[in-house]
């Protein structure tokens, strides 16, 4: 029996049952940490359970024959079980307005936010909550389409908005600024926007993003708002039950499938897609991202990713709110001496970014701003080799690599600092392994298929990654096309090449379409990217400096392309990276001049303008 806890104990078992030839079935305890029995938040007994009733979920898995129970086989039995137990919680159901509504208001005087934008203002979680909810009575009624524009950097009034579009039955739909006119316009038309929310001063900044005619200020509409009714409602707040409170206001108490938030994907190999998440997704990866221990409310996080991505949207704004950690925004990760300076005051101890995001760092920022610092966790884009052993030695604190999508809500995965501290079948075991993207998080199942075939491959072999859980969507906006060709069985398709060692440690070898088949070998693009800046000693650059795409070869299939901002002629290419070793295959047989390597505000290469710049 294994599940949150006896994972030692059915090991022993199932050693006993092998010894007696007899076949073990698999059971899954889910849903037990949280009661007053449970250590949860550090105490034993005294405290409240989250909910009355409290109840326990039981699984049984399928019957497994003696002579397959053995480590390997038991603990993917337990994983998959933990999938199916994990999508049984009750807490899934429920309605992120509902769940951020009680959240706020369990814990009123509490700081939920720090904005240093302009000027440093604190937010408690009753401000924040009772000037939300006034606010969302009057969107509720004066916008009419069910999805409603946000466009803010990260900071007071992306919380207000959000929060008040959702509150008010909506769904809101951070709109990624940085796109070109197009392909906004084209986010506008799929999500049917008619309305927008903003500031003046954001606007000021963007004078070529298409605003449509119903395009509201921020802070014109918070100065309308009657004072009297703010503050009657941060009375309720105060003196009311939260559960009580927020049936009155009105709130569903259900959301679980349908829509609570749409995003657009980054569009780096293609044009933007809409992301559907439901209530389901985002308060599962919430669920999810707490159960690691990761980020307890006890630590401050530094939030400088945008909330058009993924990743600044759920673990920056939405988890914060529903669990109680304090977050310090900054409006740019690109700010560097500021987001230092911001981490230094405030004593931020965790600090998200991308590598691309963190290189800067070690030329523009002194390592004592950064001293308060627990560890940093990167995802978005791959970590360089040797990054991680850099950082770690240079500002002395832990460097955690993730993985995540859109799609996913978007963490999948993550390195954790000290021992493992989730209960289940690697309890005490090692929390992080350099080179991976950490353990599947809680609730999760993956299996890595066959580029080709389809077939499932062993543990350690390398193939497709394709991911099941509570935090993956159902949909693309309006493409079933696009839908079923990812979505299959319950089954997302992520496009990345991976590979699960037999510890449970995810490896991400790269993206399928940043391979290249030549002569029948498969060519990764991002490995002859590293080896290129490693020849030629352009791995301190701040920013990209190369980038490989491929071309269509009619003796080959296909040639690679290098994009590059450095000053690189062909023969030197080719002579230095046969001296490293790389097959002729592996060399890029034109190269591309370019100013600067194109590249979207998350981080990432912008794959579609690399591969035109190639073609053009």
């Amino acid at each position: 029996m294994c599940g949150e806890v006896g994972w030692l104990e059915f090991s022993l078992r199932a050693r006993y049952r092998v010894m007696a030839s007899v076949p073990v079935v698999p059971v899954r305890l889910d849903s037990l940490w949280g009661s007053i029995f449970s250590f949860c938040g550090g105490r034993f007994l005294w405290k409240l359970p989250r909910r009355l009733p409290y109840p326990v979920t039981v699984t049984f898995g399928w019957l497994l024959p003696s002579k397959r129970v053995n480590s390997k086989e038991t603990r993917d039995a337990i994983e998959d079980l933990g999938e199916k137990s994990f999508q049984a919680r009750p807490e899934l159901k429920g309605h992120i307005g509902d769940a951020c509504f009680r959240a706020l208001a369990r814990s009123p005087g509490r700081i939920v936010l720090v904005d240093r934008t302009a000027h440093r203002r604190e937010l408690s979680a009753g401000k924040l909550l009772a000037v939300a909810a006034v606010l969302s009575r009057r969107w509720r009624n004066s916008i009419g389409r069910r999805r409603v524009g946000i466009v803010f950097p990260p900071g007071m009034g992306g919380f207000i908005a959000n929060l008040a579009v959702v509150l008010s039955g909506k769904s809101p739909v951070n709109l990624n600024f940085t796109m070109g006119e197009s392909a906004i316009r084209a986010c506008l038309r799929k999500a049917e926007i008619e309305t927008v929310i903003s500031a003046a001063a954001v606007r000021k900044k963007m004078p070529h993003f298409p605003w449509p005619e119903d395009t509201r200020d921020m802070v014109a509409e918070l100065k309308s708002l009657s004072k009297l009714a703010v503050i009657r409602r941060l009375a309720a707040i105060w003196l009311l039950p939260a559960g009580l409170h927020s049936r009155w206001f009105g709130l569903p108490r259900e959301g679980d499938g349908e829509e609570a938030a749409l995003l657009f994907s980054s569009g780096s190999t293609g044009e933007p897609k809409g992301v559907v998440l439901s209530h389901r997704n985002i308060i599962g990866n919430c669920l999810q991202i707490e159960m690691t221990r990761l980020l307890p409310k006890t630590e401050t996080l530094l939030g400088c990713l945008p909330i058009f991505h993924s990743f600044g949207f759920t673990v920056t704004l939405w988890f914060p709110v529903l669990t109680g950690l304090r977050v310090v925004t900054v409006p740019s990760p690109l700010e560097h001496k500021r987001i230092a300076s911001a981490v230094s005051e405030e004593q931020a101890t965790v600090l998200l970014g991308t590598p691309t995001f963190y290189r800067p760092y070690f030329r523009r920022v002194e390592r004592k701003f950064l001293q308060t610092v627990k560890y940093v966790v990167a995802g978005a884009e791959k970590t360089p080799d040797g990054f991680a052993e850099k950082w770690e030695d240079h500002f002395g604190n832990q460097y955690l690599e993730g993985y995540g999508l859109t799609e996913t809500a978007p963490v999948v995965s993550v390195n954790l600092p000290g021992k493992y501290r989730v209960a289940g079948p690697y309890e005490g075991e090692e929390a992080s392994r350099r080179g991976s993207v950490g353990r599947l998080l809680p609730g999760m199942a993956a299996r890595i298929v066959h580029a080709e075939t389809g077939e499932e491959l062993n543990k350690g072999e390398a193939g497709i990654l394709q991911l099941r859980g509570p935090n993956v969507f159902s949909g693309y906006l309006n493409d079933p096309v696009k839908t079923s060709e990812s979505l299959r069985d319950g089954w997302y398709t992520t496009g990345d090449l991976a590979r699960i060692d037999e510890d449970g440690f995810l490896f991400i070898e790269g993206r399928r379409s940043r391979f290249s088949k030549i002569g029948g070998e498969m060519v990764p693009h991002g490995t002859v990217e590293q080896d290129i800046l490693k020849v030629f000693d352009l791995e301190e650059s701040e920013k990209p400096v190369v980038a490989v795409t491929g071309m269509r070869d009619p003796a080959k299939g296909e040639t690679l392309v290098l994009v590059s901002a450095a000053n690189i002629t062909a023969a030197q290419l080719r002579e230095r990276l046969n001296e490293a070793g790389l097959p002729n295959l592996w060399v890029p047989r034109k190269i591309v001049e370019v100013e600067e390597i194109p590249c979207l505000l998350s981080g990432k290469l912008d794959l579609k303008a690399i591969e035109k710049l190639a073609q053009d």
